[in-house]
Order: C-alpha cells, then sequence, then structure tokens
C-alpha cells in the first residue's frame, strides 16, 4: 500500500522508531515523497530491478460529424527498469556506557542523527543525480530521466538572478518562465527541488512578490508555498559542502526541478510488506562488548509519466 513517511508515523508504537522516522522526515523531500510498497525481488532475491509502464504519449479526444468516424489515436508507453538501492550505515557503541545510563542514550541518539543526516543527504543527491552506470547499486535519477525530455527547458539567454540589482530586473522574467514551463507538465506539481543558494533566491523573490505564502510545518520547518508548489532545497552531497544540485563553477548557473507525486506520476517503490524505514538497534544483554546498531531503507525511483517531472535550466545565481 502506498504510504507516506508522516503516514508511517502515525501507526509507530515505539519511541525509538518513530523518533527514527522523524529523523528522516526533516527531509522535505522525504516527507513528501510516496512509498509503494509494490517490489517483489526475482531470482531468489539477488535481483533489485522493478519492471514498469510510462506514458510517453497521452490520450486525445475531438468532436465528430453526424455519419463520421473518430481518427484513432492511442495513448502510448514504454517499459522501463528502475533499480532499488539498499542504503543506510551502522554505528557501533561500547557496552561500557551503560554504566551511565544518560551518556548511553546521548551517545545512541548522537551517532542515529548523524548517520540518518548522511542517509538523507544520499537519497537527496541519488534522487537527482543517481546513475547504475556508475554505482550499480545505487538507483537511476531524475536528471538522467529528463535529458532530452519534452519537459527539460534550456532558456535561449541566460536568467541572471546574481546580484539584488539583477534580482529587481529579472525575477519577474524568471517567474514568467516557470510559470510557461510548468504548463508543459500535465498538472501542477508537487515540488520545486533546488540547492541552497537557489533557495535563498526565492526567498529574496517571495520578498518582492506577493505570490508566495510561507508557512511551517508540524517540525518547526519554514514551507514556502508558490500557489500549490513547494519550494524544497535539497542540500549538500552526503559528507561534503557540495550542492546536490550543482552550480556551474564558470557560468555560475543552476537548475530547478518540479516533481508530480502520485502513483500515476513519480513516486518511489520500496519491497513488497516491508518497513520503508528499518532499524536494528543494539540488544544490551547479549555478550560482545561492541556493539552494532543499523539504519535502512530500500528505495527506488519510478517515473509513470514523462511529464510529470521536468527541469529548468540555465539560471545565473552567482
Amino acid at each position: 500500500m502506498p504510504v507516506t513517511l508522516e503516514q508511517v508515523r502515525t501507526r509507530v508504537q515505539d519511541k525509538l522508531y518513530g523518533s527514527i522516522i522523524d529523523e528522516f522526515r526533516k527531509d522535505p523531500l522525504l516527507d513528501i515523497m510516496l512509498f509503494d510498497d509494490t517490489f517483489s525481488p526475482q531470482g531468489k532475491g539477488s535481483s533489485l530491478k522493478y519492471l514498469y509502464d510510462r506514458v510517453t504519449t497521452y490520450g486525445s479526444a475531438a468532436f465528430r460529424a453526424i455519419n463520421s468516424e473518430y481518427t484513432p489515436h492511442e495513448a502510448e508507453t514504454s517499459q522501463f527498469i528502475a533499480s532499488l538501492g539498499i542504503f543506510g550505515g551502522s554505528f557501533q557503541i561500547d557496552r561500557v556506557i551503560q554504566l551511565d545510563t544518560e551518556g548511553l542514550v546521548n551517545e545512541l541518539a548522537f551517532q542515529m542523527e548523524q548517520g540518518i543526516t548522511a542517509a538523507r543527504a544520499l537519497f537527496g543527491d541519488t534522487f537527482i543525480n543517481g546513475d547504475t552506470a556508475g554505482d550499480a547499486n545505487s538507483f537511476d535519477g531524475l536528471d538522467k530521466a529528463l535529458v532530452s525530455s519534452s519537459t527539460e527547458v534550456i532558456p535561449s539567454a541566460v536568467i541572471d538572478l546574481s546580484t539584488a540589482a539583477a534580482l529587481d530586473s529579472n525575477y519577474k522574467t524568471l517567474l514568467d518562465g516557470l510559470r510557461r514551463w510548468r504548463a508543459k507538465l500535465d498538472s501542477s506539481p508537487d515540488a520545486f527541488l533546488m540547492n541552497r543558494e537557489m533557495y535563498a533566491v526565492f526567498q529574496s523573490i517571495a520578498d518582492r512578490s506577493t505570490q508566495f505564502m510561507q508557512t511551517k510545518n508540524e517540525l518547526g520547518q519554514e514551507i514556502i508555498k508558490w500557489g500549490n508548489t513547494q519550494l524544497i532545497e535539497l542540500g549538500d552531497k552526503p559528507g561534503t559542502s557540495d550542492p546536490i544540485i550543482p552550480i556551474d563553477g564558470v557560468a555560475g548557473t543552476t537548475d530547478i526541478y518540479a516533481v508530480r507525486i502520485g502513483l500515476d506520476g513519480l513516486h518511489c517503490i520500496t519491497p513488497k510488506g516491508g518497513n520503508v524505514i528499518n532499524q536494528y538497534m543494539p540488544n544490551w544483554k547479549l555478550p560482545n562488548a561492541v556493539k552494532k546498531g543499523e539504519y535502512e531503507m530500500v528505495a527506488g525511483l519510478v517515473l509513470k509519466a514523462t511529464r510529470a517531472a521536468g527541469v529548468y535550466r540555465k539560471i545565473k545565481i552567482n
């Protein structure tokens, strides 16, 4: 059954497991993502490949005259293969710290928080930049799926937002371009995905425009929406200060991605009957001085319709 992490959280009774889910939910993309537990491993579980159909040509409708026929036009699909990736991490804690209960709790929480922060970054990086040709254990990301698609927009001229003066002059040009790009999608996107600097630019645009709504979610995080579309900052690659959505070092340009989340659009897949997030905590009553804990997700990205996602390129912010 397709679920969000928020829905998973409401069913969890275990306090520690609930806090782990909350840590993953701190990533806005993970928080709005739909996870469908539809995958069944093949070949005795050795293959993490999922075959699905993507709508590439949409159906049509027309009027007809009396005693005439409709011109046939069929919707078309193409088969694609999505890979699921197993990702997460582990940590070790010496059992001696059981002598200090408060220290144990703090150390366990610290290790989980740090590890999950890295796992969130890895998911975001792979969601955009994933390429199984480079890492067979990962999954293919959005950039690979959108290259040369009908919803990849490359403006003829760079939109310059690199200074306050340029922002004053050109932010309406950006909004107009984004509105026209959004019209290429099959419906209003749920989110625009961008890097931290582009997000800061949008905050400045929101100060200049009345088209944006700013609120906070239940986790206390700032939410900026343009119409029904949430602006999401994806942050940096795990363990680095390099943005997940890169900024061209010479041109100073970057990209914005749009996604419509749904079972007929873009969503994630997970193994059938499993948890979206798994955690394996130490048992302090068993032998071995050093105890191990793990956290893990198994997921892949599925794009069911070509127009359920897009990318807008050549926005100058540096």
